[in-house]
Parts: structure tokens; C-alpha cells; sequence
């Protein structure tokens, strides 16, 4: 089946590429997600106006990607994290875990651009890929640091406090007078 491509995809074409696949992929997957249009003789037209439109679009979004990827080139984070004395995590450190410290440093992008085969489950230095676009790949890089013992004691998690508050907010005691 003859496929309109809507979006690149590194594995198929470039957008506006007119691609040959097998049925049950084109009408199952990329047609449902919008990654392509079935070629015919009725929507040539329309597929000659998508492609100038769609190159045009990408071209934008090039720019913006590329602005992106300048903006996370050579970032680093800090994740603190429970850990044994050999190094080991209690836990581990995963990609949302790093994009959420990033965003707290103000660097905001989708997680599912950093490349991370498994977890990071040992203290370290670690340089990821970034993958923002086809075209533009960046590094950052994520240190993993022990948390020390006294940080860790005195965060108490907000639902497990010391005494028991009624909803006002006030200390009561279980014992009655």
C-alpha cells in the first residue's frame, strides 16, 4: 500500500516521502496515528498542498528544536538518592526522575527524549543522549549523589507526622481526661 508519510519517521522516510507498506501496517498503525495518508487519485491534489504545508511546519519546528536542543546542550542535574556504603541505590534513578530535577532547574523538555537503556541504580557521573529531534541529539549530564544520613531523618513524609492532627490543623492526644 502507497502511504503519504505526515510526519518523518527514521525508520520509513522523510515527511511528504510517498512510501510503500505493507497493508496491515498502514491501515492498523500509521494511518490510525496520523503518520501517513493512503496515496489515490482523488487526494493527489491534496497531498501536493499537505506536503508544502507539512515541509513548512517542520521547517518551524527545526527551529524550535534546535533552540531545544541548544538550551539542554551541556546541562548537568544533581539527583540525590538513598544509597548503600558500596555505592548501590536504594531504588533507582529514572528518566522522570531527571527531567523533574532539570524542571526544577528550569530546563523543561518531554522525558521520552533521554536515552536510558535501564535505570541508573548506582552513585556516579552519567552522560545521557538527548534526542530531541531526528536531526538534533545533545548530552547532559546527571550526577548521582549519596543523600546524607542527616537529610534523610529529618524529612518526614507529610502523611507520617510525630502526633496526630484533627482537621483543624491542632495537635490532639489520644489520651481523655
Amino acid at each position: 500500500m502507497k502511504l503519504f508519510l505526515k510526519k518523518t519517521i527514521s525508520e520509513l522516510g522523510e515527511i511528504g516521502d510517498v512510501i510503500d507498506v505493507k497493508t496491515g501496517y498502514a491501515r492498523n498503525y500509521l494511518i490510525p496515528q496520523g503518520i501517513g495518508v493512503e496515496v489515490g487519485q482523488a487526494n493527489l491534489q491534496w497531498i501536493d498542498a499537505q506536503k508544502r504545508r507539512l515541509e513548512k511546519e517542520e521547517s518551524e519546528r527545526n527551529l524550535e528544536m534546535r533552540s531545544l536542543a541548544e538550551t539542554i546542550d551541556g546541562a548537568s542535574c544533581t539527583v540525590i538518592a538513598r544509597a548503600t556504603e558500596e555505592g548501590h541505590l536504594f531504588g533507582s534513578v529514572t528518566v522522570q526522575t531527571i527531567t523533574d530535577q532539570l524542571t526544577a532547574d528550569g530546563i523543561e523538555f518531554d522525558p521520552d527524549l533521554i536515552e536510558l537503556e535501564k535505570p541508573i541504580r548506582e552513585l556516579g557521573i552519567y552522560n545521557l543522549n538527548v534526542r530531541v529531534h531526528p536531526e538534533f541529539e545533545t548530552t547532559i549530564k546527571v550526577w548521582v549523589v549519596k543523600a546524607d544520613e542527616d537529610d534523610i531523618e529529618d524529612e518526614t513524609p507529610a502523611g507520617e507526622q510525630e502526633e496526630d492532627e484533627d482537621e483543624g490543623g491542632t495537635p490532639t492526644s489520644s489520651e481523655s481526661d
